[in-house]
């Protein structure tokens, strides 16, 4: 692997470091950039680790977790012997920056970018240039379209808050037909889209449709505002109408309390990274991963991961893992193809994927993006976590 930063370095037992893939015959190996937050500007001075040996920064964790993916990934790659190779960027470099690192020459023949995001402006950078370039650019976490449009090479594997609210709907719809169904959101946009959407599918359902109640409450709400609303004879279905972080804590907090009345929450899809929801409370969310379905191959990651790390994978290693591994098996088979092969089983290794073209204006003539529409929706309890589709 080729790492395009002037650093050799070792980090916590992790080694960022130089890795060429293995060719076959002479064959031109086939190259993949590689984009991930790793922050190493923020914790290196030349190489000296800024933060000392017993400290390690939070915020670096996540992307550094999807370079451990890629790299074994890339390992997995190597020992079959196929012709590729992987150029990795820290998207968070300061210098050479995010816009200089597009521009350079070792990206002139890349064949697929994949990319970890964690702001939303820094999307359209890398999305202008596989655009310009003709160049697919898989998108592998969340956030996901970045206000993206009229770019056919833009690929979400997590779809639109929209897409989410839509899975939901279905869902609740499908799963808790005549339930008592409660709304509780806060002020603001986002919020105003979240019940907009299921109200609109609520009218338009060709079935019964869902006995869905909106409240609007202030950030200081009080258990009282929650548990008026709830049913204490029946089981509630409570969704949580916001992305806010506080506001869901909150209220996953007050239900946990609020013994007397039987709930089941519906997170948000952000519900994925949050440690601090009650343990004592059914949560379910929807995530378009879901490593569970394929047990073996985790076990074999996790004992990998501890050999080398010490430590247990986290979502993000398995993230990377993946999306290098799956992607770059159908580019090989379908070097000029693959936007059409994006969704095919044949490499799957924990998940289903299904990649539409999404419009953002019916009347366009290319879409503004591709979505995966496939979304799982996984149940937490005490700990426990468990796929309901």
């Amino acid at each position: 692997m080729q790492v395009c930063k002037h650093l050799f370095l070792g980090l916590m037992g992790f080694v960022l470091a130089i890795h060429s893939m293995a060719q076959t015959d002479t064959l031109k190996p086939i190259r993949i950039a590689v984009f991930a937050p790793v922050y190493l500007d923020s914790v290196f001075t030349n190489d000296t680790y800024k933060p000392g040996k017993n400290n390690f920064p939070k915020y670096i964790v996540p992307g550094l977790d999807f370079y451990n993916g890629i790299m074994l990934a890339a390992d997995s790659l190597n020992a079959e012997k196929v012709a590729v190779e992987i150029l990795f960027y820290d998207s968070k470099s300061i210098e050479p920056s995010l816009q200089d690192l597009v521009i350079n020459p070792e990206m002139a023949d890349v064949s697929l970018i994949i990319a970890s995001f964690n702001n939303r402006s820094e999307i359209k950078t890398l999305a202008d240039f596989a655009l310009q370039k003709n160049i697919p650019l898989i998108s592998s976490t969340y956030p996901n379209d970045g206000g993206i449009n009229g770019n056919p090479f833009f690929v979400m594997v997590n779809p639109t808050l929209a897409a989410h609210i839509e899975a939901i709907y279905k869902y609740l719809h499908k799963t808790y037909p005549v339930e008592n169904i409660i709304l509780f959101r806060k002020k603001g946009g986002v919020e105003d889209m979240i019940q907009s959407t299921l109200l609109n599918m609520n009218r338009k359902t060709a079935g019964l449709p869902l006995k869905l109640k909106t409240v609007e409450l202030a950030d200081n709400f009080t258990t009282k505002e929650i548990t008026d609303n709830l049913d204490s004879s029946k089981q509630n279905i409570v969704i949580c109408g916001t992305l806010n972080e506080s506001f869901g804590l909150s209220l996953s907090k007050t239900l946990r309390s609020s013994k007397n009345y039987p709930v089941i929450t519906i997170g948000m899809p952000t519900w994925e990274g949050l440690k601090d929801i009650s343990k004592e409370l059914t949560i379910i969310y929807t995530t378009p991963y879901n490593f569970t379905k394929n047990e073996n191959l985790l076990t074999l990651l996790s004992d990998k991961y501890k050999t080398r790390f010490s430590g247990k994978p986290g979502e993000m290693f398995l993230k990377g893992f993946e999306s290098l591994y799956h992607f770059t098996k159908l580019l090989l088979k379908y070097p000029n193809g693959l936007l059409n092969h994006l969704s095919d089983k044949e490499y799957k290794l924990f998940n289903d994927f299904d990649f539409q073209p999404a419009k953002l204006n019916k009347e366009s003539a290319l879409p503004d993006y591709l979505e995966n529409r496939k979304l799982y929706f996984i149940r937490k309890y005490d700990g426990k976590i468990k796929s309901v589709n």
